[in-house]
C-alpha cells in the first residue's frame, strides 16, 4: 500500500472529486425498460467482474486522493451475495464518511438488518408509479407492493434520509402528485428526475425488441441472487399502455406500445419533463387538495442532497427534490465519478470515455491504478454533451 497523505483531487475544470458510485453489479431482479433489455444484461464470466476485494481495495486508494462519499448501484446491488462484506470492509476505510446504496427496495424487508450493521449510512429506492399496472409494466416482474415494503423497511431500521426516485416520462403521465405526497406523513425524500435517454441506437432496437417479448422468468436472474418474487412468479400485465386501449388490427400500430408492453425505444427528447413545469404541476395539485403549494427548502434539504433543488409541504416531515439533469445541468459543480461493474472508471454518466483499471488492481500495481485514476479525472468533461444514448445501458454503468 502506498504511503500517501489525504487530499483531495481536482479535475482539470476547478471541481474537487470526493464522490464515487460503483456498480457492484450489471445484474438485476427487475427488468426497467429504460435501463435494461427483457432478458437482461447479457452474461458475463465471473472473472469479468471485480471482486469485492478488488473494489474495496481501489476504494482505498481514491481515498487517499479525496473520495469521501461511496455509492453502491448496479443492475441491483442487493442481489449481490457479497453487498454486506463489501459494506462492511467499506466502512473499515480510513476516509469514507458516508456509504449510500442505490436499490429497487424488494430484497430491503429481508437484508435491512445486516446491511444497516454493516455501517450502511443510507438509501435511495426507485419508484416510478404508484399505479400497480403501470409498475409492473415498467419494471417487467416487479411488484408495487414490493418496493412499498422496501420503503417501509428502509425506515424502520433507520436508514436516514430514505430517499425515493422517481423518473419522469411525459407520455407515461405518471401521477406525479400521488408520489409527492408520500413526503406529507413520513420522512422520505422524494425526487423526480427529468428522464434521461441512455443507450445507443442498437441498444434502442434491442429494447424495441424486448419489449414485444413475454418477461423472463426467475431462471434469468443472475444465478446467486436471493429469492425476491412473491408465489405466483413474475408479474406480466397486457394491454396496459400510456394513452388508452391498442388500436385494432386494421389500426397502424402504436410505436409507443408493442403487444401491449410499453416501448421505451420510441422515447426521447420530447419525453423530458423540465423540473420546473413538474414543480408547478404539483404545487398547483397541492393547493387544489388542501395541501398548499410547495415552498422552498431554507436549508438546502437531506444530507447527501447532491444536484437536488428541495421544497416541501407546509408541515411535512419529507421533502420533494427536482433533478433537472437535462433542462438545467448542473456539471459545473459534479464533483463525482463511477467504476463500472467490470471495472473501467468512468467520469461522466452521459460520455462513453473509459478508463479501464482492473488489470493494474489485479497486478497489485497500485501506482498505476492511482495513474489511471488521475488521468480519469484530469479528463473528467466539462459538461456532458446533448446526446440521445450512450454505449452501455444505465445498468452497466451504474447511474
Amino acid at each position: 500500500m502506498l504511503d500517501r497523505a489525504p487530499h483531495e483531487l481536482h479535475d482539470g475544470y476547478g471541481r474537487g472529486i470526493s464522490y464515487l458510485r460503483i456498480a457492484v453489479t450489471d445484474k438485476c431482479n427487475f427488468r426497467c425498460i429504460y435501463c435494461m433489455p427483457a432478458e437482461g444484461v447479457p452474461p458475463r464470466a465471473h472473472d469479468e467482474l471485480l471482486s469485492a476485494e478488488e473494489i474495496s481495495h481501489f476504494v482505498r486508494l481514491v481515498a487517499g486522493e479525496g473520495i469521501r462519499r461511496v455509492r453502491l448501484t448496479g443492475g441491483e446491488p442487493l442481489v449481490s451475495h457479497r453487498i454486506v462484506p463489501l459494506i462492511r470492509e467499506l466502512r473499515a476505510i480510513p476516509g469514507i464518511e458516508d456509504i449510500s446504496l442505490t436499490t429497487n427496495g424488494a430484497l430491503l424487508p429481508k437484508l435491512a438488518p445486516e446491511l444497516k450493521k454493516a455501517g450502511l449510512d443510507r438509501v435511495n429506492i426507485s419508484l416510478d408509479t404508484l399505479d400497480p399496472g403501470q409498475f409492473s409494466q415498467i419494471t417487467r416482474l416487479g411488484r408495487l407492493e414490493q418496493t412499498l415494503r422496501g420503503i417501509d423497511a428502509a425506515l424502520a431500521w433507520g436508514f436516514d434520509p430514505v430517499k425515493v426516485n422517481c423518473v419522469v416520462v411525459r407520455r407515461l403521465n405518471q401521477d406525479v402528485f400521488g408520489l409527492a405526497k408520500l413526503s406529507v406523513e413520513r420522512p422520505v425524500h422524494v425526487r423526480f428526475i427529468e428522464y434521461m435517454p441512455i443507450g445507443d441506437e442498437q441498444t434502442g432496437t434491442d429494447r424495441a425488441h424486448d419489449a414485444a417479448q413475454d418477461a423472463p422468468t426467475a431462471a434469468a436472474f443472475e444465478a446467486d441472487a436471493p429469492a425476491v418474487l412473491e408465489e405466483g412468479g413474475p408479474a406480466t400485465v397486457a394491454g396496459i399502455c400510456p394513452g388508452g386501449p391498442q388500436p385494432d388490427k386494421n389500426s397502424a400500430p402504436d410505436p409507443h406500445c408493442l403487444g401491449g408492453n410499453l416501448n421505451a425505444s420510441a422515447w426521447d427528447a420530447s419525453d423530458t419533463v423540465p423540473s420546473a413545469e413538474l414543480c408547478e404541476r404539483i404545487s398547483h395539485a397541492g393547493v387544489a387538495a388542501g395541501l398548499g403549494g410547495l415552498e422552498p427548502v431554507a436549508d438546502g434539504g437531506p444530507s447527501g442532497a447532491g444536484p437536488a433543488a428541495y421544497w416541501r409541504f407546509s408541515g411535512a416531515a419529507g421533502t420533494v427534490g427536482f433533478i433537472s439533469a437535462m433542462s438545467n445541468h448542473f456539471c459545473s459543480s459534479c464533483n463525482r465519478m463511477r467504476l463500472t461493474a467490470d471495472g473501467s472508471i468512468r467520469p461522466c454518466l452521459f460520455s462513453d470515455a473509459e478508463y479501464p483499471v482492473r488489470e493494474a488492481l489485479r497486478a497489485g500495481d497500485d501506482a498505476r491504478v492511482l495513474a489511471i485514476w488521475r488521468d480519469a479525472v484530469v479528463h473528467k468533461p466539462q459538461e456532458h454533451e446533448v446526446i440521445e444514448g450512450t454505449e452501455r445501458f444505465m445498468s452497466q454503468i451504474g447511474g
